[in-house]
């Protein structure tokens, strides 16, 4: 019953924890995902207005042009009428009239009439000679901004309602026009924001402060549109996805917690069964041959420890000795392989000096002060020489710690063969397998199926050999499964091992000692048929 509340108090609280930090990740993801949306908004909104903004300056030029070749006398009755059929045939323009020196001569909307203001100076001037104007006082409409372009002695005025249509809370907008002649921006329609002069007149997308702009700008550069939303006014809008993200992620959270318990009492009872497997040595042993290259005989032997659980599914090495490293009792594995290995091939080792069969070693066995008596132990019960046994050790595990070298040297100090194991994995180089002192190197695999692809690891394949050489290392290639594969290590001077589907597969010793007899009545019957040639050229 304690075990049970105990499992529910667990449960309850990794839910909990799981569906607040869910909660979290949904929500900042959210969040992310609604600034990011923001920005393309703004984008798309800064565009918008950009495209109304050359539409109507195309309008303008237009105008302005028939205004200055204008067949009536200059502000004379008949062509303030001909501007005023101009302007209310225009989209954007209205007003227009004569300008000189800045004092308006006549306009569409005051006629002759002389007013009483100063000399207007122009707020921007382009190249071609336009100038352009903000709020020209007569012009001005309740508290709205009104810009007048000029060319020649003939100005347009632009209806300030123009962009109402355009506006998109809580996005705003700031038309910016370029001075061709300072190269300053000035800000002359919508919002001034409170930010420096560049964000203005630049195309792209950036943060200020607590806010977002996107500027886009027109091809020749001389006006740009900017859009701007604030971020806590970006996240109101996107407040939906931003809650739907977060439930979502809250909801995971939750279910992940509820299953984690699960997941763990599976695993507990994963390593129950494994170690119950162990004492009852229901584990078995796989041999794969391993053959010399240049003959094609097996010459070694890899031990290859199988488990099949108690609901007969098939658990692969990676998963439970993974499980057994982590839970100490790999050694055990060890002891049972090694046991295996001395039983089914005790009387063949003896009967063959140079036979061997090689074990895999875990990092935690380098580091058991009882693994090298364990060793010797086993070897003097089943009377084989330390040179049938070979060890295995993975690449990763000599480099963990200097213990790990120690035992290497003293394996090798009393006969044993040692190689190093998935070599090329870690910690290639001259100086780390000089100070090992192994006997081979094991090259991994994953080379081994780089051959004939444009891999990058197919180059590394010459440098692992030359660095055997140089050493005089055996080398043991790994995972050779076609023959392609094979012709590529069988160019090389060295004398070379290989293993791999090609030569066999894993099997039981039954069968591995059957293959043995096998080759060996071969090998019997090709000399029984050299010897008659042989005899036969020594007569002659």
């Amino acid at each position: 019953m304690r075990t049970l509340v105990q499992r529910v108090v667990v449960t309850l609280v990794s839910a909990i924890f799981l569906a607040a930090a869910g909660g979290l990740a949904g929500y900042l993801l959210g969040h992310a995902l609604v600034l990011r949306q923001a920005e393309a908004r703004l984008d798309t909104y800064a565009n918008r207005i950009l495209l109304e903004s050359i539409t109507s300056s195309a309008e303008s030029r237009a105008i302005l042009a028939t205004m200055n070749s204008s067949p009536y006398a200059f502000c004379s009755d008949p062509e303030i009428e001909y501007f005023r059929q101009l302007i209310f045939q225009s989209q954007f323009l209205k007003a227009a009239g004569r300008m000189r020196g800045g004092k308006i001569d006549c306009s569409t909307t005051s006629g002759r009439t002389v007013l009483a203001h100063p000399q207007f100076n122009p707020d921007i001037a382009r190249k071609d000679g336009t100038k352009i104007y903000k709020n020209l006082t007569p012009f001005r409409v309740d508290d709205q901004d009104v810009i007048s372009l000029q060319l020649g002695h003939a100005f347009v005025v632009y209806n300030p309602y123009n962009l109402v249509s355009l506006d998109a809370p809580p996005m705003h907008f700031t038309a910016t026009a370029i001075d061709s002649v300072t190269g300053q921006g000035d800000p002359l329609l919508g919002q001034i924001p409170n930010v420096e002069k560049h964000v203005l007149m630049q195309n792209g997308k950036v943060q200020v402060g607590n806010t977002l702009y996107a500027t886009r700008c027109s091809t020749d550069g001389e006006t740009c549109m900017t859009a701007n939303i604030s971020i806590p006014d970006a996240l109101a809008v996107g407040r939906g996805l931003t809650f739907a993200y977060f439930a979502i992620g809250a909801v995971s959270g939750a279910l992940i917690g509820l299953l984690f318990p699960l997941l763990y009492s599976r695993n507990k009872s994963v390593e129950q069964q494994l170690l119950r497997a162990i004492r009852a040595d229901a584990l078995t042993v796989a041999y794969q041959p391993i053959v010399d290259l240049a003959t094609g005989r097996i010459v070694e032997a890899e031990a290859l420890v199988r488990w099949t659980d108690e609901y007969k599914n098939a658990v692969g090495p990676d998963i439970f000795i993974k499980i057994a490293e982590e839970r100490g009792f790999v050694g055990q594995i060890t002891k049972l392989v090694l046991r295996h290995a001395l039983r089914d091939f005790g009387s063949t080792m003896r009967a063959r000096s140079t036979f061997r069969v090689n074990v895999n070693i875990a990092a935690s066995d380098l580091a058991d002060s009882d693994f090298l008596p364990m060793v010797e132990q086993a070897l003097a019960n089943a009377e084989v020489a330390p040179r049938n046994l070979g060890i295995e050790i993975t690449e990763s595990y000599t480099a963990r710690q200097q213990v790990a070298r120690n035992t290497i040297l003293r394996l090798r100090q009393k006969g044993h063969y040692v190689a190093i194991d998935d070599f090329g994995t870690g910690y290639s180089s001259l100086a780390y397998l000089h100070d090992l002192s192994v006997d081979a190197i094991k090259i991994d695999k994953a080379f081994t199926k780089a051959i004939g692809t444009d891999a990058v690891t197919v180059s590394i394949l010459p440098q692992i050999l030359t660095m055997a050489e140089t050493l005089k290392l055996r080398v043991v290639v790994e995972g050779i499964e076609t023959k392609a594969q094979a012709d590529y290590f069988a160019a090389s001077n060295q004398r070379i091992h290989a293993q791999g589907w090609l030569f066999g597969r894993p099997v039981p010793a039954r069968l591995f000692l059957q293959l043995l007899d096998e080759e060996e009545a071969r090998i019997a019957r090709e000399q029984e048929e050299e010897m008659p040639s042989a005899a036969a050229a020594a007569v002659c």
